[in-house]
């Protein structure tokens, strides 16, 4: 098993667990350049809000993607176009990924922005 299978397997209990509740779902995904944040619906078809260091606004203003700077705007974007949206209370799926580093730094800026999870 590589480590993209070992972190999928990972990801895979959790998935099921936010599905079985059918919460909206703020799904992370992180690159060695990049760090993507996704709320999904509740039965998991539609994304309702997305943020990421790929957007060329972000691109701008952060530099390298790869930081924990940059996660913690992208956490902030994606708690403010949740609102915008009319989301409050999300399920986070850290997709098999340590809740440590920048995936830690993501949660704590959207909690900041307003999310509740």
């Amino acid at each position: 098993m590589d480590k993209k299978q070992a972190r999928l397997r990972r990801a895979r209990k959790s998935r099921a667990k936010i599905a079985e509740l059918k919460m909206v779902r703020l799904a992370v995904h992180r690159s060695n350049c990049h760090i993507y944040a996704q709320i999904f619906s509740g039965c998991g078809t539609q994304v309702l809000a997305a943020a990421s260091t790929a957007e060329v606004e972000l691109r701008k203003q952060v530099g390298n993607g790869g930081t924990v700077d940059a996660a913690k705007t992208v956490g902030k974007l994606i708690a403010e176009r949740a609102k915008a949206k009319g989301i409050e209370a999300v399920a986070f799926d850290r997709s098999g990924f340590k809740y440590h580093g920048r995936v830690k730094a993501l949660a704590e800026a959207a909690r900041e922005g307003g999310l509740k999870f």
